[in-house]
């Protein structure tokens, strides 16, 4: 691969400049997230049976894979309680209705039910913190039923071995894994912005790079990490089934049809 232009250090330039969420910022989102969870967590020392049970940050900043375009912080909360709904609209409105009770100092407008999530605003900032609920019975790796946010369907998931499995891979290849997902991510976004119609969800980039870590693959050298992802794309054209064996036995999967086959992690 040719290195007259771009190597290694320009691209860490570029991403330092361009890419990644900065430390100090990153530093402010996840403190004003950890301050949420605290007010949640006195609540619940005062009200034992209130069904609100956990607060726990999620998504790319809570894996350090964040970019600097990030404009929300995402934060699964935890749902107990044989009375909660199962209904979409019904369980954002009681959600909402159960933040604004732990809450009190938040206005009605700084707690509002959306599609998937409730957004709770910090007036200070203007940052939004977008809540999202999972129904919860107790389990103890914390396995609960998410409201998607493709359809509003429930998917079983675990917050915590989520970000464990990302972790695991992080730690394999100390801040090199993390960064060479951000590259991807901001190539996707800007794909995005440039061509219509193209998808290609921050999830399924950090399947297959998580799938390329595991095999082996050094990501010290970012030009040749990216080229091993885009590689491993176009090779593969997304026909070959991406799984691992970090929570149960690949094999449990068993057949399917569909074309792309990149399995959760957490969940068979």
């Amino acid at each position: 691969m040719g290195r007259q232009h771009v190597g290694h250090d320009e691209i860490v330039a570029f991403a330092q400049d361009k890419v990644n969420l900065p430390k100090e910022k990153a530093d402010e989102y996840r403190a004003q997230a950890r301050r949420l969870r605290e007010k949640l967590e006195g609540y619940l020392d005062e009200h034992p049976d209130f069904t609100l049970k956990k607060m726990m940050l999620s998504g790319s900043l809570a894996k350090g894979t964040a970019l600097r375009s990030l404009n929300d912080i995402d934060v699964a909360c935890y749902i107990s309680g044989a009375e909660a709904p199962h209904d979409i609209r019904a369980l954002l409105d009681y959600l909402a209705e159960r933040l604004r009770k732990a809450f009190p100092n938040f206005s009605a407008d700084q707690v509002k039910p959306q599609t998937y999530s409730v957004t709770v605003t910090f007036r200070g900032t203007g940052l939004d913190v977008d809540v999202v609920p999972i129904l919860y019975d107790g389990d103890s790796q914390w396995y609960g039923n998410l409201v998607s946010q493709d359809d509003g369907s429930f998917l079983k998931t675990s917050i915590p071995l989520h970000l464990e499995f990302a972790g695991k891979r992080k730690r394999c290849q100390e801040k090199h894994f993390a960064q060479v997902v951000r590259l991807a991510k901001y190539w996707a976004r800007r794909m995005k912005q440039e061509r219509d119609g193209f998808r290609f969800k921050s999830f399924m980039i950090e399947m297959i790079l998580a799938k390329l870590c595991d095999d082996g693959l050094d990501f010290f050298d970012y030009p040749e990490a990216l080229q091993h992802f885009f590689t491993y794309i176009a090779r593969s054209d997304f026909r070959e089934r991406i799984v691992f064996p970090d929570y149960y036995r690949p094999s449990s999967v068993g057949a399917l049809t569909d074309t792309v086959q990149i399995i959760d992690p957490v969940n068979a």
